[in-house]
């Protein structure tokens, strides 16, 4: 993380960025180029938690952090794909801060300008799972996106349900629990596989499977077959929406893999490097900090430099 004060005209005196994720919120308060504030509360994003749940855990973050006097506020969210989307995450956010200009794009902008570039490809590897990317043209292209009903591939949620699905298939067949399907009960807190079909539906969340993501890794570090099976499908999954965005952009890198996963699991970041290499691929990055600290370049990008 680069916490170097910047102060320019460039930049206000102070102003907020926001990481609007689905399993939580993230918020930074940066004054006179260093950070005043710095917390996080739950998802605020109305496409994964209720209108209520979002409206609460705004409060509780603009309680927490010190935003008095911002005249900006920058947000990244996931499913922001149409001007509606971002006119109602405007509208929740202003209300906090009725002097400042609220400006949200899709969260995966933030990934790739906290790697320092202004050109390339952001793949967000977290609870979802999205590609976004831009050439020097100016140029936008993505892929992915589509949430947990229609897509995510290789995100934490997947892992989870394909986790899920594989023990299922399991006990149809009349075969014991394997070591992966016993973690996840033990993950669960439940005794027996045929348990997983009212848990998965009732009361469970997105962020509980994505949470349970680690019972899938850890299965594949002692050599489990299915769990070693998904962690590189993931990769490929997220290989194949950076490709994808990469050629319609006409570019080649740099690929930046990052969030939650992205940035922390070895095991999926070698699976996506090996499966965008196949393809001619070899520009990737992995993340070394959270999205949130591109907002300062987005917001200085943002900005016209004025005469003194």
């Amino acid at each position: 993380m680069d916490t170097k004060p910047f102060n320019s005209p460039k930049y206000p005196a102070r102003f907020v960025g926001l990481d609007i994720g689905g399993s939580k919120t993230r918020g930074i308060v940066w004054t006179d180029g260093v950070i005043s504030s710095d917390s996080s509360v739950g998802s605020t994003n109305v496409q994964n938690v209720s209108a209520q749940t979002a409206q609460s855990n705004m409060t509780e973050l603009f309680t927490l952090l010190d935003a008095t006097g911002a005249t900006e506020v920058f947000a990244g969210a996931g499913g922001v794909d149409t001007d509606d989307d971002a006119a109602a995450l405007r509208a929740l956010i202003a209300p906090f801060v009725p002097s400042a200009k609220v400006t949200v794009v899709h969260d995966t902008r933030l990934l790739l300008a906290a790697a320092g570039a202004t050109e390339g490809v952001a793949v967000i590897a977290g609870t979802g799972s999205a590609a976004w990317g831009a050439n020097a043209a100016g140029v936008e292209a993505r892929a992915g996106g589509w949430g947990y009903l229609l897509g995510d591939e290789g995100s934490g949620y997947w892992l989870g349900r394909e986790a899920v699905r594989h023990s299922l298939r399991r006990m149809d067949s009349g075969e014991p629990a394997d070591d992966l399907t016993v973690a996840l009960l033990d993950y669960c807190g439940l005794s027996s596989p045929g348990e997983l079909i009212a848990h998965f539906h009732q009361g469970t969340t997105r962020r509980y499977w994505a949470a349970s993501s680690p019972v899938i890794f850890a299965a594949a570090a002692r050599g489990h077959e299915h769990a070693l099976a998904l962690v590189d499908q993931a990769g490929a999954d997220l290989a194949s929406m950076a490709a994808k965005v990469a050629g319609q952009l006409g570019i080649s890198g740099p690929i930046v893999l990052g969030s939650g996963m992205g940035s922390n699991v070895p095991a999926l970041q070698e699976a996506f490097k090996a499966r965008l290499a196949e393809r001619g691929i070899t520009d990737v990055h992995i993340l070394a900090q959270d999205p949130i600290f591109g907002i300062p370049l987005l917001v200085g990008q943002a900005r016209p430099v004025r005469a003194a």
